[in-house]
């Protein structure tokens, strides 16, 4: 039976079968869970995986590479979500940067991600809880993903990496099951 549960911690650290970089258009090494996860996986090896994708990728793009040095997963998705500096109304990129990443994850005959909370930091723009709707968008992409398809169990773990972000991604998560 499949699953999704919410996390106080790093997605980087949790042990699944995939584990899920909020990464940048370019696939280039970035700053926060996205530096962490080219710094666990081997900056050199990832950075080499990723140039051999064509870029850019597009908001609500997911595209998958090995997990290198990243002991506790097989595999990373690259999941690239909206800036909502950039586009303030771009919901439904959300919602596909979760659900492309759960699709990534089964094509590739996957059942276990960890995800970050996408869109939630830097990219969160003016929103007014960016936690929240990365929540959000997260439960409906794994209740649409489930509903499609029904046979093939999933489990996934979102992950709140401060406190602040836990309380907040748990109000949304508890009101949104």
């Amino acid at each position: 039976m499949s699953k999704i549960e919410l996390i106080h911690g790093s997605c980087a650290d949790q042990v699944a079968d995939v584990v899920v970089n909020a990464a940048n258009s370019g696939l280039w090494a970035g700053g926060g869970i996205c530096g962490v996860i080219f710094s666990k996986a081997g900056m050199q090896e990832l950075t080499d995986a990723c140039r051999k994708i064509k870029t850019p990728l597009n908001d609500g793009d997911a595209v998958i590479t090995p997990a290198f040095k990243l002991t506790n997963a097989k595999a990373i998705i690259h999941a690239v979500g909206p800036n909502f500096a950039a586009t303030p109304t771009a919901f439904d990129k959300l919602f596909d940067v979760y659900y492309n990443s759960l699709c990534v994850l089964k094509e590739n005959g996957y059942h276990s991600i960890s995800f970050p909370l996408i869109s939630s930091g830097i990219f969160g723009g003016n929103l007014e809880n960016p936690v929240g709707e990365s929540t959000k968008q997260c439960l409906k992409a794994y209740k649409k993903f489930v509903q499609d398809y029904p046979d093939y169990e999933i489990d996934v773990k979102l992950c709140a990496f401060g406190q602040g972000e836990m309380i907040k991604a748990e109000a949304e998560f508890t009101e949104g099951l």
